[in-house]
C-alpha cells in the first residue's frame, strides 16, 4: 500500500530524506502502540534481521522486549517448582 503525505515546503528545510524519516516515525509509533510487530517493522524498514530492528528501536529509546513483572513472577514460580 502506498500513502502520500503532503508537507509544506517551508517545513522541510535541509531534510535530505524526509520519506525515510516519516517511514521510521510510523514504524516507531506503530511498534510503541502495539500496532506493528518486530517482524512488521523489519519488513517496513527493509531490515534483514530482527537484530537490526532491536538496534533501531534501541537508538530511539523504544524497549523491544515485552516482559512484564507478571512474566518474571511466573518464571520464578516455575523455577521454584523445577528446582527444589
Amino acid at each position: 500500500m502506498n500513502i502520500q503525505v503532503s508537507i509544506p515546503d517551508d517545513r522541510l528545510k535541509s531534510r535530505d530524506d524526509i520519506s525515510r524519516e516519516v517511514l521510521e516515525a510510523v514504524a516507531i509509533e506503530g511498534f510503541r502502540t502495539n500496532q506493528l510487530s518486530t517482524a512488521q517493522v523489519r519488513r517496513l524498514l527493509g531490515f534483514e534481521t530482527r537484530f537490526e530492528v532491536h538496534e533501531f528501536l534501541g537508538k530511539h529509546k523504544i524497549p523491544w522486549v515485552n516482559y512484564s513483572i507478571e512474566d518474571a513472577e511466573r518464571e520464578i514460580e516455575l523455577l521454584r517448582e523445577l528446582v527444589p
